[in-house]
């Protein structure tokens, strides 16, 4: 029993040793020609890390074993992202960057009266309309190159340069380089995706300590840490709550052929009566109007908790995946709704009378499973649909990858 005992705590502290250590990165940033390529940024998407290669285009940069999106970008070049695994031994990846025609020409943009309207949209749906979203400038917005279909109702954003987004809430400068932005005006899903980099403000020694308890405030109860602590194994000890909501058939709904045809029927014999449509509650044409009004489905909340355990289960060393039918009701108990929040019409979700005005999200999964890392990352952006707080909570509300929850409040 003693020597069992043993082999567990000495693996255990390998283990340990081995999650602490750091690998080298390291490569050369070329051009066609085969120069090297000196000022390159090196950037590790969602963290603080980064470096910049030398006068021969080399770089070199620590690691801990993870999964991770690395960005090459320099002016004058299209920028290149690879994703790397870092497991147990240095990483060596070179780069070879394209010429970029549209940065190195003067490119021409026609006046667009409507511009600074999309503009505005963008930074609601993409920067946030939270009250920390309150305090974030774009510095570039020259950089954005916008489309707005009328065909289809769909705004559509993207960058080859980074997008800079000073959030004096947080005290973070970030560095967005955006693949691609999308919101659809008729079913109101918000979709981006892009590899930003954050690097801290300076600031006063007052303003530094304000940021310090933002941020924690920031984390709390975001996807993030919903992920972390669901890899750790501590949802409920931190929080999270899981529940299902169930979406079915409304039955008592008629079909939308039943319901077209009647308000046809009852719409033209008023006319012809009366040769003007009027509607009177409680009146046939009134009733058919209501039934095509209500939602064609209803949703049921079984209050019976989830367990963690029954949800996710182990991809590999460093990955780990959920997997659940119909819609995963999460509530995080350590904080409440912010009234800015509870005010705006169509963003809260429906709750039982008796349950407090916790933070409830829910996540609609659209690509099985989800894919999530220790440090609460995701792999795949595309394979989960947020409504709820989370959906109202974006790039101001965000913290790095690598953010540590300071042990002592920071605000004591």
């Amino acid at each position: 029993m003693k020597r069992t005992l043993l082999i567990i705590f000495l693996v255990f502290i390998c283990t340990s040793v081995f999650s602490q250590q750091s690998f080298n990165l390291s490569g050369i940033v070329k051009d066609k020609r085969g120069d090297g390529l000196p000022g390159a940024g090196v950037y590790v998407s969602g963290y603080k890390i980064a470096t910049v290669t030398d006068n021969n285009g080399r770089y070199s940069l620590k690691l801990k074993p993870g999964n991770y999106d690395i960005l090459i970008q320099i002016i004058g070049y299209k920028a290149l992202n690879k994703n790397i695994i870092v497991d147990d031994k240095a990483i060596t990846l070179d780069a070879l960057l394209e010429e970029d025609a549209v940065q190195l020409n003067e490119v021409t943009i026609k006046p667009d009266p409507n511009r600074e309207g999309y503009i505005r949209m963008f930074f609601d749906f993409f920067v946030g309309t939270t009250p920390n979203a309150a305090q974030c400038k774009i510095i570039n917005p020259n950089v954005l190159i916008i489309d707005y279909s009328t065909d289809d109702s769909k705004l559509t954003v993207k960058t080859n340069q980074f997008l800079i987004i000073e959030n004096q809430a947080l005290g973070y400068r970030i560095k967005y380089m955006l693949n691609n932005f999308e919101f659809d005006n008729k079913s109101r899903i918000i979709y981006y995706e892009g590899y930003p980099y954050y690097e801290d403000l300076k600031g006063s020694k007052g303003k530094i300590k304000r940021w310090a308890t933002k941020r924690a405030e920031a984390y709390s109860g975001s996807t993030q840490h919903f992920f972390s602590s669901l890899y750790a194994g501590k949802s409920k000890e931190e929080g999270f709550i899981m529940n299902k909501l169930i979406k079915q058939v409304d039955k008592t709904r008629p079909a939308d052929s039943v319901i077209k045809s009647n308000i046809q029927r009852l719409t033209s014999a008023k006319l012809s009566s009366t040769g003007a449509i009027k509607i009177t509650n409680g009146d046939s044409l009134s009733y058919w109007i209501n039934q095509k009004n209500k939602p064609k489905e209803i949703s049921i909340l079984n209050q019976q908790e989830l367990l963690p355990d029954t949800l996710v289960k182990v991809y590999n060393e460093s990955i780990k995946s959920i997997n659940f039918t119909d819609i995963l009701y999460v509530i995080y108990t350590k904080e409440k709704e912010a009234a800015s929040y509870a005010n705006r019409i169509g963003l809260s979700i429906s709750r039982p009378l008796k349950m407090n005005d916790y933070q409830i999200s829910l996540i609609n999964l659209l690509v099985a499973p989800v894919y999530f890392y220790q440090n609460g990352g995701t792999y795949n952006p595309r394979s989960m649909l947020f409504q709820g707080y989370w959906s109202w909570e974006k790039i101001a509300d965000s913290v790095p990858l690598d953010y540590v929850v300071p042990k002592v409040n920071p605000s004591k």
